[in-house]
C-alpha cells in the first residue's frame, strides 16, 4: 500500500514527500478514503498511530477546492502542545497548497490571533476555553466550517472540557463533516459521539492496548528509592531521547533539577511554565539539545518526537488509559521501544490493571534499596484481576493498600497522628473550633507517599 493510492492533489503529494511519509499506516488506510468521501469518523486509535496525518491529509485535499479566506475547518485539541503539534504537522503538509492555519490557545495574547485570524486562514486549531473567548467576543465566526475535528476526545473528558465542547458544538453550522478521534472509549465519550456524529465510519486500531512495539519492565522500588535507581539505569542505559513522567508539576521540575546537576541534558515540561517556557523545552528536546524531558500527564498529549527510545514512569498513573498515553510516545510508526515503570507497594492494584490491558506480565526487577519487610511487586498466577490474594492485612473489613487506584495512605497516616495526640480536655465549643482542632492534628502530615518531596 502507498499514498499514490488516495490520488491526492500534486501539491499535497509534495508535502507528503517533504516529510519522508512512504506507507500509510492502518488508521491511515483505513480513515482517509472515508474522509475523502465526506462520511463522518469514529477514530479509535493509540497515539503513535499516524492518526494526525489521517484526518489532516484529506481535510487539506478537500480544501483545495472552495473559497479562500475563511475559516473551513477547525480542529479542538485538548493542550496547547498538541495544538501546535497539529498545527505544524498542517503547515509542513500543506506547504505547496497555499493553505493558512493557525495554533489558538490560552496562555499568550490575543491581539496576534485576532490579526492572523482576520487575516485571512482556512483552518484554526483550537482549545477549547480561547476558542470559546474568542467567540464570546466575536472576533470570527464558525459559520463557514466544513470540517471539524475533535482531537484526543478521552483527553478533553478528563480534564472537563466537554462542557465546553458542547458550547463550541452551538457555533457550528448542522451541516458539517465530523471527525472524533480518542485512543480510548469512555461512556462520556461514546455518548458525545452519538451526539455528533451522523452514521460514522468506525476506525479501531488496538485503542485499548499499549503499543506491542515497547518492551515493558516493572522496577519494585518505593518512592524514596527511585531517584538514584533512575539515576543507575540512565547511566547503564543507552537511551537517545528519554521522557519520564511524574505525577506532579513539583516533581517534575525537582526531578529536572537533580538531573542536570548530575550531569544530564535535561529539562522539564509542566503547567507552572509559561507558554514560552514550555515551547522551548519542547523545541529543545525535539532537536536534541535536551535528551531527557520529565513531564506531567497534561503536557504527554502534545508530545510527537521522533526517535524517543525510552519513557519512565517514574510515578505510576492512576488509570490504564494514562498509561497507554504515556507509553505511546516511544515505539511509534513501525519503531520499537522501551518502557519502564517504577512501582511500590501502594501501586499492586493499578499495575494488576495495567497488565490485564498489556495481555501479560511485565519483565520484574528488584530495586537496590527495597526496605525491609516489603513484599516485591511480584504476582503469581492466582493474583490476576478481581482476585483478592494479595492482600494482607485489612482494616475495618477491607483490604489495605489502594482503593481505585488511589493511595490509601493519607487516611492511614493520620490516623496514627490522632492517636499520638495526648489528650486535651476541650470545652464545648462550636463547630470552628472543632474545625481547627481536627486541622490542627491533621497539618503534621500529608500521610501520602507520592506527595511527599
Amino acid at each position: 500500500m502507498s499514498f499514490a493510492q488516495f490520488d491526492f492533489h500534486p501539491k499535497i503529494t509534495a508535502g507528503i514527500k517533504a516529510c519522508n511519509y512512504e506507507t500509510p499506516t492502518p488508521i491511515q488506510g483505513k480513515a482517509i478514503p472515508a474522509i475523502l468521501e465526506g462520511r463522518d469518523i469514529l477514530g479509535l486509535a493509540q497515539t503513535g498511530t499516524g492518526k494526525t496525518a489521517a484526518f489532516v491529509l484529506p481535510i487539506l485535499q478537500r480544501l483545495l477546492h472552495g473559497p479562500r479566506g475563511r475559516v473551513r475547518t477547525l480542529i479542538v485539541a485538548p493542550t496547547r502542545e498538541l495544538a501546535e503539534q497539529i498545527h505544524s504537522d498542517i503547515n509542513r503538509l500543506s506547504r505547496q497548497t497555499g493553505l493558512r492555519s493557525i495554533a489558538v490557545y490560552g496562555g499568550v495574547g490575543k491581539l496576534p490571533q485576532i490579526k492572523k485570524i482576520r487575516a485571512g486562514v482556512e483552518i484554526v486549531v483550537a482549545c477549547p476555553g480561547r476558542l470559546l473567548d474568542h467567540l464570546r467576543d466575536k472576533t470570527f465566526n464558525l459559520d463557514n466550517v466544513e470540517h471539524l475535528v475533535l482531537d484526543e476526545a478521552d483527553h478533553m473528558f478528563d480534564m472537563g472540557f466537554l462542557p465546553d465542547i458542547r458550547r463550541i458544538l452551538k457555533y457550528l453550522p448542522g451541516t458539517r463533516q465530523t471527525l472524533l478521534f480518542s485512543a480510548t472509549m469512555p461512556g462520556e465519550i461514546r455518548h458525545l459521539a452519538e451526539e455528533v456524529l451522523d452514521n460514522p465510519v468506525r476506525v479501531q486500531i488496538d485503542h485499548s492496548r499499549p503499543i506491542a512495539s515497547v518492551a515493558q519492565v516493572l522496577y519494585s522500588v518505593e518512592q524514596d528509592g527511585k531517584t538514584s535507581l533512575l539515576k543507575e539505569i540512565m547511566a547503564k542505559t543507552d537511551m537517545a531521547a528519554t521522557l519520564i513522567f511524574t505525577r506532579t508539576k513539583h516533581r517534575a521540575e525537582s526531578l529536572a533539577r537533580q538531573l542536570q546537576r548530575a550531569g544530564y541534558a535535561a529539562t522539564s515540561l509542566q503547567g507552572n511554565l509559561s507558554q514560552q517556557k514550555r515551547q522551548k523545552a519542547l523545541n529543545g528536546f525535539k532537536c536534541g539539545e535536551f535528551k531527557v524531558l520529565v513531564a506531567t500527564d497534561i503536557a504527554a498529549r502534545g508530545i510527537d518526537v521522533t526517535g524517543i527510545s525510552h519513557v519512565i514512569n517514574f510515578d505510576v498513573p492512576d488509570t490504564v488509559d494514562a498509561f497507554t498515553h504515556r507509553i505511546g510516545r516511544t515505539g511509534r510508526a513501525s519503531r520499537t521501544g522501551e518502557a519502564f515503570t517504577f512501582a511500590g507497594r501502594d501501586d499492586r492494584k493499578i499495575i494488576m490493571q495495567i497488565e490485564n490491558s498489556l495481555g501479560r506480565k511485565m519483565n520484574r526487577i528488584n530495586g537496590p534499596d527495597l526496605p525491609a519487610g516489603i513484599p516485591e511487586c511480584t504476582f503469581s498466577a492466582a493474583e490476576q484481576p478481581g482476585r483478592k490474594s494479595w492482600h494482607k492485612a485489612k482494616k475495618n473489613g477491607r483490604p489495605a493498600g489502594r482503593s481505585n487506584g488511589r493511595p490509601a495512605g493519607r487516611t492511614a497516616a493520620a490516623g496514627v497522628e490522632k492517636q499520638e495526640q495526648p489528650h486535651v480536655r476541650h470545652r464545648k465549643a462550636g463547630s470552628r473550633q472543632k474545625r481547627r482542632s481536627r486541622a490542627a492534628m491533621l497539618s503534621g502530615s500529608t500521610g501520602n507517599l507520592f506527595l511527599n518531596p
